[in-house]
């Protein structure tokens, strides 16, 4: 009961962070479901590893809720989502696979020191005002198709929505936060399958995992959180449509940089 009312309140915070922010809920749920797992007595060396992939199976259901949210607001431009998303599959297919073959600790301090770098970077560009009047500079099918293996790859890795890449990227092209948000969240749903999917087929063999795990995906935290956090992003992604880009920024950031510091220097 413990563990499932835990679960409940992870899922709050990681729906609002899905909806408001593109996020996906991972920069929540994997630190707090790395501290969870420890404290269960799992073994250490699978921690990281079960934490991320659970966390990416949460974020197949906040992602939906999110991304109809948004599509209803008119934000999601489909045709960069839909090229973007030929690379992110295949990246985080081959992210779990990568992740799988990092030691546990690496992994933890990996996703730290990679939280604190965007968030620098989001303050830094955070701090300018968006000239509306500059053209956008997308890239080409093949440019999205790159950006999203390298996405999806790192996503996987880190057991995150993408948010934390995407949004920067489409930042730099120029995208409206609104929109860069939106794309995030539908580009969040094809890196939670396919990394999922990638995360139970690299841990299905592994003999000390516990009780209720698919490969390293542990679904009793998974039902947990997904209770909370698919009401909770619908919520928040109305509420993001009218927050101004700054603010988004601002919150974005900040988040980012105190769970980063967190799991880097413990």
């Amino acid at each position: 009961m413990e563990l499932f009312l835990i679960c409940l309140g992870v899922g709050v915070g990681a729906g609002l962070l899905a909806g408001a922010l593109g996020l996906g809920g991972g920069v929540v749920i994997v630190p707090a479901l790395i501290f969870l797992f420890h404290g269960l007595g799992f073994p250490p060396e699978l921690v990281a590893k079960m934490a991320v992939a659970t966390s990416l199976s949460t974020i197949i259901i906040t992602s939906i809720s999110a991304v109809r949210t948004h599509h209803k607001a008119g934000f999601v431009r489909w045709p960069i989502t839909f090229r973007l998303g030929v690379g992110i599959v295949l990246g985080a297919f081959a992210g779990a696979f990568i992740a799988d073959a990092m030691k546990g600790e690496l992994l933890t301090r990996l996703f730290g020191l990679f939280a604190i770098v965007i968030a620098v970077q989001m303050m830094l560009t955070g701090r300018k005002v968006q000239d509306t009047s500059l053209p956008e500079r997308v890239p080409g099918a093949l440019g999205l198709w790159l950006a999203g293996l390298l996405i999806g790859t790192g996503s996987a890795i880190f057991g995150i929505g993408g948010g934390s890449l995407t949004v920067p990227f489409l930042s730099w092209c120029r995208l409206k936060m609104q929109q860069a948000v939106a794309i995030s969240s539908a580009c969040g749903l094809p890196i939670a399958i396919a990394g999922t999917v990638g995360f139970a087929v690299a841990g299905w063999n592994e003999q000390h995992l516990p009780e209720g795990a698919l490969g390293y995906v542990f679904l009793p935290a998974t039902a947990g959180i997904v209770l909370t956090s698919f009401p909770f992003a619908r919520l928040a992604a109305r509420v993001s449509h009218r927050l101004p880009s700054s603010t988004l920024k601002r919150v974005f950031a900040a988040v980012l940089l105190v769970l980063g510091l967190k799991l880097l220097f413990g």
